[in-house]
């Protein structure tokens, strides 16, 4: 009689590693649940972008990637410090992001003995936090003539470039 006893009372768990796997994914189901639920409503079929005004969203897709500007060649270039003030002071007067203050001697010595023409390249092409200057309002010779600005502030002695001969 008491077999039969046991048999009405006992359950699907027999086993402690039965019950520990019932308890957890009794917990982590839940949670999966919940993130695909997430999942489904953050990425369900939304209207595009500019779907409400049709005419200005496909002139935005379709509209070409390059553009041309037309500088005038003859202006004057840009003093260094003109264009440090326009191009460069944002980080550099504050030292944000790594970027060495300006006339911070310690800071700069390392990157003035690596040459002009070196950080002029890490100005044009960028490096690490800061993005490239090469190709924007000013020339690659006013950018040049900032980074002497900057490296001479520090005691560097680099020549200011002069300006292409056309």
């Amino acid at each position: 009689m008491s077999d039969s006893l046991e048999e009405a009372h006992t359950g699907p768990i027999k086993t402690p590693k039965t019950f520990a796997w019932v308890v957890f994914l009794s917990f982590v189901g839940p949670i999966f649940i919940i993130i695909g639920l997430v999942y489904y409503v953050v990425t369900a079929n939304k209207p595009a972008a500019g779907a409400a005004n049709t005419a200005e969203s496909v002139a935005a897709r379709i509209e070409r990637v390059g553009t041309v500007q037309v500088r005038d060649a003859n202006r004057p270039l840009k003093a260094g410090e003109e264009v440090y003030k326009v191009q460069c002071a944002a980080c550099h007067a504050a030292g944000l992001a790594g970027s060495p203050k300006l006339g911070d001697k310690t800071a700069w010595s390392t990157r003035i003995k690596t040459g002009y023409e070196a950080l002029l390249n890490s100005s044009l092409k960028g490096k690490n936090a800061m993005g490239a200057q090469g190709g924007g309002d000013h020339s690659d010779t006013e950018i040049g003539r900032a980074v002497v600005y900057m490296a001479n502030a520090a005691g560097a002695k680099f020549a200011e470039p002069a300006a292409p001969s056309n």
